[in-house]
Parts: C-alpha cells; sequence; structure tokens
C-alpha cells in the first residue's frame, strides 16, 4: 500500500533511462559521499537533504522530519557555485532538495512538506503537522506561506546574503562587501514581521491553532536564523518569545542549536532554551 504513495524512479521526469545521464552520475555520486553520513533508512532507503545551515527554507525541512522523529543525512550545498551535479538535481539551482526514495529529488520547501505528509504525516494522528479540516489546513498553508515567502523576500534573505554569504562568495558569483542599505532596510521590515508573531502567539496556543503545525515550523525556522545573526530585540515581543522558547525547547529543534558557520559565530544566548 505504502508503494503506492511514493514516486518510483522510473517514472519520475527528473531520471534518464540512460545510466550515464547528468541525473543518474549525480546521485550516483552523493551515493557514494552518502555511506559515511548518518541518516535514517525509511523501508530501506536513506533520505537526504541538499541545504545550507542559514536557508530558512532548509532548516524548516529539517524541523518537519525532525517532529516525525526521522534523521536526514545532510549535505550541505553552496548554490552559488551552480556545480553541474547540483543543476543535474534542479536546474533552478535553489534549496533544498531532498533525495526522496528512488533517489527522486524533490525541489521546494514547501513542495517537502506536502510530500511528506502525504507520506508520513497521513498516518501521525495528533502529531500531524496539518490540519484534517480544509479551513485550518488554509490557514496553515497561510501561515508557512508568510514566512517562508514574505518574511524571506523582506527580510531574511537580505540578512543572509549580505552578513552571511557575501564574505565568502568570489565577486564573479556576487560576493563582496555588505550592501548597509539592504541591511537598513531589512532590519526595518523586521519590526512589522515580530509584532505580527507576537500578535498570532499572544491570541492562539500555537501559531495556527491548538497544536503545532508547519506554521509553527515555518515561523520558527525564520526567526532562528535572525536568532542566530543577532537581529530580534526579544523584550519587545514578550508572547512570541515564549511561544519561540516552546518551539526551542522541542527535540526537532537541537540540531539547529549546534548549527555554527565559518568566521561568524551565534548571538551568546542562541542555544539556551531559558533566554
Amino acid at each position: 500500500m505504502l508503494k503506492g504513495l511514493l514516486v518510483t524512479a522510473r517514472n519520475s521526469p527528473y531520471r534518464s533511462q540512460h545510466p550515464d545521464s547528468p541525473v543518474n552520475r549525480a546521485v550516483k555520486t552523493y551515493r557514494r559521499s552518502r555511506r559515511f553520513a548518518s541518516a535514517l533508512y525509511y523501508r530501506g532507503t536513506m533520505l537526504t537533504l541538499f541545504h545550507h545551515p542559514m536557508f530558512a527554507s532548509c532548516r524548516f525541512v529539517r524541523l518537519a522530519f525532525g517532529e516525525y522523529g526521522e534523521e536526514l543525512a545532510l549535505i550541505e550545498e553552496k548554490p552559488w557555485t551552480r556545480r553541474k551535479e547540483f543543476l543535474a538535481l534542479n536546474p533552478a539551482g535553489t534549496l533544498p532538495i531532498l533525495l526522496a526514495e528512488g533517489d527522486v529529488p524533490i525541489v521546494g520547501a514547501m513542495v517537502i512538506a506536502e510530500y511528506l505528509d502525504e507520506t508520513r504525516g497521513v498516518l501521525k494522528r495528533d502529531k500531524r503537522l496539518f490540519a484534517e479540516d480544509p479551513m485550518e489546513r488554509a490557514e496553515i498553508r497561510r501561515l508557512t506561506d508568510w514566512y517562508l515567502n514574505k518574511a524571506e523576500s523582506e527580510v531574511t534573505r537580505h540578512l543572509v546574503r549580505e552578513r552571511v554569504l557575501k564574505p565568502v562568495m568570489p565577486e564573479t558569483a556576487g560576493g563582496g562587501s555588505p550592501d548597509s542599505g539592504a541591511i537598513r532596510a531589512a532590519r526595518a521590515n523586521i519590526r512589522q514581521h515580530m509584532k505580527y508573531t507576537n500578535w498570532l502567539a499572544g491570541t492562539r496556543h500555537w501559531l495556527a491553532g491548538n497544536k503545532v503545525t508547519y506554521a509553527d515550523l515555518a515561523a520558527a525556522a525564520a526567526l532562528s536564523v535572525l536568532d542566530y545573526l543577532g537581529e530580534i530585540d526579544w523584550r519587545e515581543h514578550s508572547a512570541a518569545r515564549e511561544w519561540y522558547t516552546r518551539v526551542k525547547s522541542r527535540p526537532s529543534f537541537r540540531p539547529l542549536l549546534s548549527d555554527r558557520v565559518r568566521g561568524l559565530s551565534p548571538v551568546s544566548h542562541y542555544a539556551d532554551l531559558d533566554f
């Protein structure tokens, strides 16, 4: 019955029948590297996530799998290098990418989340990260989109690019000195997103209702990146802080608290559960 829910490699539009196709060569390369990775087999298949530790969308996927008690083999990718093997998996050159059953690449945070719900979440009952009611699911999707797209485009993407990526990117890929104007604009936008998060946390038990959902994980993923960079003044948002403390204390969040970026240490309270 489970096989009916899964996309098989021979039916995937990403895969070629030719054994030496770019996608198949890329998969073979990563299969070899994964032999030394710590991962969980799901029905005999290792799941691998291509990610960057400071991308909110990638953190969101890691949290979602963590909530279901599944580990992932993680491969850190620098998308600006545009490696041929990486582009063979996703011609758009974006993260995250999940190599799922049959080594089929699934691209995009919300696409991966929908796949995870259809193949795992439906079996989790009260621990499912989606709701049964269609209107509640709509609210979960709305808030997930808010943090992974709206907050990303107005805040997170710019601060990560200017403060984290540019110093390590070559000039030919857009690296160089940070753009102070972009940083100022992003910091100005943080206030509105934090006010909204504070309102949600102050009027609901969890952001989308009475239980943890994808909405909480998306918000926590985005805010954890900003928190790492020391960009959030939690003193002004007590309800959001209390909510974030509860999310931060969940087992799925622990791996994120261990993330470190070379040359950029997190703010002193980043890993503290009581901050």
